[in-house]
């Protein structure tokens, strides 16, 4: 075990380019995703906020997910260190760009949950969808998500915050990711892994489960559906959440339940491209690329902003 090295507290992101012409592609399609991502989820929230017909229970909650910008959290930093060459960075630094990635992490698998949860109660129980899905149990739903998300953040923020750090502090990875940060710990941390492991059962197995019992109710419902444009917008629907659940849950999920001992540092840095930076992008995709009520709303603010600007 390394000695203790109290004297300094930055960190080294190794990051994810490597520093040749390949690199250099990979970043600037890493920058076009990243502002893809943000670009499409603020017109997502605009969009939802302008049309009336989108003031529902389901684009509430979409809403809410395209509030989570935790590639903003990780890009900018990891683009900075690309162009300029410094990779350093604080302890506290880190422990801030963390506590924002958990925080937004936990909260999207619990909305994504309280989305699909939306869609079960819309078409299997529909008569009771105003009672189940009223304003009162959407706001609930978001505020325990965002609380929920925040308090096992700072559990795991204020962990790797106060334990020892060894002379070597080069993090194997493009963010400041918690489990990556245990390997350079100057004390034993396997009483805390088995804590990422009860956190990854509650934040992403449980509700991945909670996801796949909705949809094989629904799926059930819409075979029964006799109405043929029915059953297409329902698939359309599912379809659309069920991409972004598949691209986040199973690699986020994949990585944090392997013990060490499995883990590479490559792999856990191309599965975290998946859940970080390309699941953020394809929400706004999905959502309105294959979504008719959201193409319509589309059409209809263009035109309003059309015959806005002929007066």
């Amino acid at each position: 075990m390394e000695t203790c090295n109290q004297t300094s507290s930055d960190f080294i992101l190794l990051g994810l380019f490597p520093p040749s012409a390949a690199g250099l592609l990979l970043f600037a399609l890493i920058i076009l995703m990243f502002l893809m991502a943000l670009i499409g989820n603020l017109s997502m929230m605009l969009l939802i906020l302008l049309d009336s017909r989108l003031h529902t229970p389901m684009y509430f909650l979409l809403r809410q997910l395209s509030l989570i910008h935790y590639i903003s959290t990780i890009v900018p930093k990891m683009a900075s260190d690309f162009l300029f060459g410094s990779k350093s960075i604080s302890l506290m630094g880190c422990g801030i760009q963390s506590f924002f990635f958990l925080t937004l992490g936990g909260a999207e698998t619990l909305l994504l949950t309280s989305m699909a949860y939306d869609r079960y109660v819309a078409i299997c129980c529909p008569l009771h969808y105003h009672v189940r899905m009223g304003r009162r149990v959407c706001v609930l739903m978001v505020t325990g998500s965002w609380v929920m998300g925040s308090i096992n953040s700072c559990a795991h923020t204020t962990y790797a915050l106060s334990i020892p750090y060894c002379q070597s502090r080069a993090i194997n990875h493009f963010f400041c990711d918690v489990p990556t940060m245990l390997t350079l710990a100057c004390m034993d941390t396997r009483v805390y892994e088995y804590t990422v492991f009860v956190s990854t059962i509650l934040f992403l197995v449980l509700p991945f489960f909670g996801i796949v019992c909705s949809y094989i109710r629904v799926l059930l419902a819409v075979y029964r559906m006799s109405s043929a444009e029915g059953r297409r917008k329902t698939y359309s629907t599912c379809t659309a959440h069920l991409t972004v659940v598949t691209f986040y849950y199973t690699p986020f999920a994949y990585t944090y339940l392997r013990p060490r001992s499995l883990r590479s540092p490559t792999e856990d840095k191309v599965l975290a491209v998946f859940y970080t930076i390309l699941t953020p992008m394809l929400n706004p995709i999905v959502y309105s690329l294959r979504n008719k009520d959201v193409i319509q709303a589309l059409r209809r603010v263009i035109q309003k902003i059309c015959s806005v600007n002929m007066l």
